[in-house]
């Protein structure tokens, strides 16, 4: 065995098969690993991402190779580019701030941030400026963010902002907004997008405020947007070559139902292919971002896929990438705020900006979750069980109408909702 092999398979022996986020000794075990292979030079890219296809491997191992993946990209590019990152912060108090014994869920998420893009970004032509945007945090995530940012080396590459500050406003893309209790997470997007674009980024990347996704792999948006003109890269988690680990379990059975429904009404973007579209790992083109953003439909959880059917209208080229997601669940909005809230918001806010942008989608499935979806609650009727048209289905089936009509859906939903139905339940 050559030496480069022998240290890639003691390293691979030495990681672990565990990540967690709120624990700073794992974020910088993960650095040391990745440069380690990213250094043997003679050991290619295809190489490790072979290693890590083939057989599986320890987590940390996995995470590593993509960071390995991205900066070897970024390092071989030398035209310079800058980019903006934004995030949203609502109820984010916490993973701003650091773990301790009050704060177990404490992840340090904007000082990792900042060492994760200093990290990808040292030695290469990319330059980087963050966005945290307060959408009217009830606890004073902004004050945080600034606070922690008073004394940090690194302060003038932050611009720490707030929905409030910029609205009401008699113009632009946030004009339909009146007061920050009417965003939820896609009102302090687009403002933190504004204020990137008048900064003249090249491109702008959308993640979450948590440490969910490192953005040491950053390269992996890049790439594609570099060397093929894709204007609109999105993660996908769903992707065979991604990582995921995620507590799906925070969802009931009846996922299948709402997952199925989503796709009969949002049928232009998920015939093409695009099955992630909450993924918060995107990259926006600077031409492309300003018209997506011109005229939103909707201001919350929704935006996601209010903005891919935008870049859809506008003929923009899209394209997905595999990527490396941990699920910080424990401090998430859909859990203080309720999964079904959630997913209430994400069908409805579809039916608006479908309709508003006239894409194709199945007219009769959005009449029938109007008529019959008023609120989260009639979906928490619903979370837990499967029509039996759906119980065998595999991922593949769901949006066919072939294989549950809206029609059926429809009658199911009333059975479900009827008082003798809960009386047994």
């Amino acid at each position: 065995m050559t030496p480069s092999g022998k240290l890639i398979y003691q390293e691979l022996e030495s990681s672990s098969d565990f990540f967690d986020l709120t624990e700073e000794a794992h974020q910088k075990k993960l650095l040391i690993l990745a440069n380690k292979l990213y250094c043997l030079t003679e050991v290619s890219t295809e190489f490790y991402k072979k290693m890590i296809k083939e057989v599986r491997r320890p987590l940390e191992f996995r995470l590593a190779i993509k960071l390995v993946e991205s900066r070897r990209y970024l390092l071989s590019l030398n035209k310079p580019l800058t980019i903006g990152v934004v995030f949203a912060m609502w109820g984010e108090h916490n993973r701003l701030n650091v773990k301790s014994v009050t704060n177990p869920h404490g992840e340090d998420s904007l000082r990792t941030k900042i060492n994760q893009l200093n990290w990808i970004t040292k030695g290469t032509s990319v330059d980087w400026h963050l966005y945290p945007v307060d959408d009217g945090c009830p606890h004073n995530s902004v004050g945080i963010a600034k606070n922690i940012l008073a004394s940090h080396a690194d302060k003038n590459k932050v611009t720490v902002l707030a929905l409030q500050d910029a609205i009401p406003t008699e113009s632009g893309p946030l004009q339909n907004l009146y007061h920050v209790d009417d965003s939820r997470k896609g009102g302090a997007i687009i403002y933190g997008c504004e204020v990137a674009l008048k900064d003249n980024v090249d491109c702008v990347v959308y993640t979450d405020a948590d440490n969910s996704v490192h953005l040491g792999q950053l390269g992996l948006l890049i790439e594609p947007y570099i060397k093929n003109d894709y204007q609109v890269v999105l993660g996908n988690r769903k992707h065979p070559d991604s990582i995921l680990v995620k507590q799906e379990e925070r969802w009931g059975v009846g996922i299948k139902t709402l997952r199925h429904m989503q796709r009969m009404i949002g049928q232009e973007i998920f015939t093409k292919g695009i099955k992630d579209t909450q993924a918060a790992f995107k990259l926006y083109g600077n031409a492309a971002l300003r018209k997506i953003v011109k005229t939103p439909t909707v201001y919350d959880f929704s935006f996601d896929t209010d903005w891919i059917l935008a870049a859809m209208e506008i003929n923009q080229s899209i394209t997905t990438v595999p990527f490396a997601f941990i699920d910080s669940a424990a401090e998430s909005a859909s859990i203080v705020q309720g999964p079904m809230t959630t997913w209430y918001t994400l069908l409805d806010g579809l039916v608006k900006a479908v309709r508003a942008r006239h894409a194709a989608h199945s007219t009769e499935m959005a009449d029938v979750f109007e008529r019959e979806i008023l609120s989260h609650e009639d979906l928490e009727l619903i979370i837990n069980s499967v029509p039996p048209e759906l119980i065998n289905a595999q991922d593949s089936d769901l949006g066919d109408p072939n294989v549950m009509s809206p029609k059926a859906i429809e009658q199911w939903l009333i059975t479900m909702k009827s008082p003798q139905t809960q009386s047994v339940t």
